[in-house]
């Protein structure tokens, strides 16, 4: 069964193609994650799966048994409606089979006619089959629970959806789409405005879940735990992988090698005949040079490497600042409630320091409370000898929105001239004519970018970022991962990207409930230790108590660290192979298809009729061989663990 057939899907906006011609399958099983490049179309793709727009060409094909349930950026409520009423009405269905089981109950009480009693009880049988099936019985508690997970207080219940913040109102989406229970779930960045805590719950909820997916997301986390193919949109067309994120990076970079090799290989050789061509075109090999022309313009090129690249973004090295950085005694901070008590730290050059807590419990304040905007309640906090601050704000209100870019990034303290910021802005990403546009006319993902070249241009020494990821595509985040393990100075950061804290950190101040705990280490540490915990009291017990790992965690990881690799129980259609060995294959193979091309314009061939039909046939058995070996190689990337 195909849930969803999409069959050169295309569509425009401007002068480009954004999507040029998109074709794949989802089907029973399969959990998608749909990447690509801000920009690239993936949310515009996703609103034509789901019917909300139309495609300029293509074709999309819904199975009749596909139930499908699309979760949207852009929320739509009834405002009068109460948080709880509103999700209930997610379950209008079974609420209807409810109120019809109880009216053919009542017609049943009523009628004397045998024939109609026995018609209403086959239908009052039917109902009632369907709402055990359906477990309509346990309404209630079906919708607590995934409010709860979705980090909603019991108080909010209660609450008219109007008063509700835009990211509340964005778990309410998504609740509702949890509770409808589709076959097909259509998700466009599900895990936004979500704590690690509801993050977590949300991916053990889809794991559970027999639904087919197709997820959009820039949370590799996420995209590693829940699905098993990948599907990457770029340039207005798809690639297949298979696995999951860290299955499809590797496998992508894999592919690209061998995709560059090809390509550099035949444009070398077009390059040869050109020459040749130039040497030849009046000369006494001016036929075999005329030949060549022809030959060349009938060649099937191959298609560049579809490779998606990464601004080089790169922080200036830091001055020198004292050991200590920063010291934080006893600091308290309440507002209509505690947000925090006694939370205490020392922080020293050169590490790199995560807050990580649920939604609300102050991260953000404690931010700025060490960089001395907020007066903390209680406690004291100190820097060291020759700290610079620079500081990212996840508002990105700094930057204002009336300047142009290229005047907006400018420090205080330093002159840049127009080409040196137009550089810098280079480095993270914005060329052309952005750098000379005012900062409000840049989408959320430039901004951000804008706002880390102003943070670069402060040549700071201890960098204070609070959601740095925010905005950014997964390609710009890989390389802020780099730049941040390149950087020589101290970090201190707010995130809820669970990737990008074990690539970076190498200590956390996690807010718990009822205290802070300091943990050396990252994210993976964490979670080591809460496993370690449940089999007996290894860890902290005090606030602030730090928690070490018997393993000292690296500040950045391997993808290929992330997780154990697992062995997977699907049949291998190739015997095993070297992916090295498959490659190498794959480059003789194309070495020799090469020759044969060659060999086939040269005039001494082409008038040989029988030479010609032997090479061609050789060529095709070459062009089958090297696609069953991409097909093998695809199968050893997946399965050689």
């Amino acid at each position: 069964m195909i849930f969803l057939d999409i069959v050169d899907v295309r569509k425009q906006f401007g002068p480009q193609p954004l999507l040029a011609g998109v074709t794949f399958q989802l089907r029973p099983g399969d959990r998608v994650g749909l990447v690509g490049p801000n920009g690239s179309g993936k949310t515009t793709l996703l609103r034509i799966l789901a019917g909300k727009d139309d495609a300029d060409a293509g074709s999309v094909t819904v199975h009749p048994a596909a139930h499908l349930g699309y979760l949207e950026q852009q929320p739509r409520f009834e405002p009068s409606q109460t948080l709880h009423a509103e999700a209930r009405s997610a379950l209008a269905d079974l609420l209807a089979l409810e109120r019809e089981a109880v009216e053919v109950a009542a017609a049943i009480s009523q009628t004397s006619d045998p024939g109609e009693q026995r018609r209403l009880a086959s239908r009052y049988d039917h109902l009632q089959h369907e709402l055990h099936r359906q477990d309509a019985y346990n309404l209630d508690y079906r919708i607590e629970r995934v409010l709860d997970g979705l980090g909603f207080r019991r108080e909010s219940f209660g609450q008219p959806v109007a008063s509700l913040s835009g990211g509340e109102q964005n778990r309410l989406m998504l609740a509702k789409l949890l509770l409808a229970e589709p076959n097909v779930m259509i998700l466009d960045e599900p895990s936004n405005h979500l704590d690690i805590e509801a993050t977590e719950w949300l991916e053990d909820f889809l794991l559970a879940s027999s639904a087919a997916m197709l997820i959009v997301s820039h949370d590799r986390y996420f995209l590693d735990r829940v699905t098993n193919r990948t599907v990457e949109l770029f340039q207005g067309t798809v690639d297949g992988y298979v696995g999951n994120f860290s299955a499809y990076w590797r496998q992508k970079a894999e592919r690209l090698l061998v995709q560059q090799r090809t390509f550099q290989r035949q444009q070398s050789e077009i390059e040869k005949t050109k020459d040749f061509i130039r040497r030849n075109a009046y000369g006494q090999k001016h036929a075999q040079a005329e030949d060549r022309r022809k030959k060349l313009e009938r060649i099937e090129l191959v298609a560049p490497p579809r490779e998606i690249a990464a601004p080089a973004m790169r922080f200036a090295d830091a001055d020198r600042s004292g050991d200590l950085v920063v010291r934080a005694e006893d600091l308290a901070k309440s507002y209509d409630r505690r947000l925090f008590s006694d939370v205490s730290v020392d922080i020293l050059r050169g590490q790199r320091w995560a807050i990580l807590g649920p939604n609300g419990c102050g991260k953000t304040t404690l931010l700025r409370c060490l960089l001395g905007q907020v007066a903390p309640d209680r406690g004291r906090i100190s820097l060291g000898q020759g700290v610079k601050l620079g500081y990212f704000d996840q508002q990105l209100a700094e930057l204002g929105d009336e300047a142009p870019v290229v005047d907006a990034i400018r420090a205080a303290h330093k002159t840049l001239n127009q080409q040196q910021s137009r550089n810098l802005l280079a480095a993270f990403g914005l060329t052309g004519d952005t750098p000379l546009q005012p900062v409000g006319c840049l989408s959320g993902g430039e901004r951000c970018r804008a706002a880390l070249a102003r943070l670069a241009a402060a040549e700071a020494n201890f960098l204070v970022l609070d959601e740095p990821t925010n905005h950014l595509d997964l390609w710009a985040r890989d390389a802020l991962e780099k730049a941040l393990g390149r950087f020589d100075g101290t970090v201190l950061l707010v995130s809820h990207d669970r990737y990008f804290v074990n690539q970076v950190a190498d200590h956390l101040l996690w807010f718990e409930a009822d205290r802070t705990r300091v943990i050396e280490g990252n994210y993976r540490t964490y979670q080591m230790l809460l496993g370690r915990e449940a089999d007996g009291p290894d860890g902290a017990s005090d606030r602030n108590e730090p928690v070490r790992s018997k393993t000292t965690a690296k500040p950045a990881q391997s993808a290929k660290a992330e997780r154990p690799r697992r062995k997977t129980s699907q049949p291998r259609r190739f015997p095993y192979r070297k992916l090295s060995d498959i490659e190498d294959e794959i480059f003789e193979r194309e070495t020799c298809l090469e020759e044969m091309q060659r060999e086939l314009i040269e005039p001494s061939v082409l008038r040989d009729g029988q030479r010609v039909r032997q090479i061609k046939a050789q060529m095709e058995q070459e062009q089958a061989a090297i696609k069953t070996l991409y097909e093998h190689w695809e199968e050893a990337a997946e399965l050689n663990w």
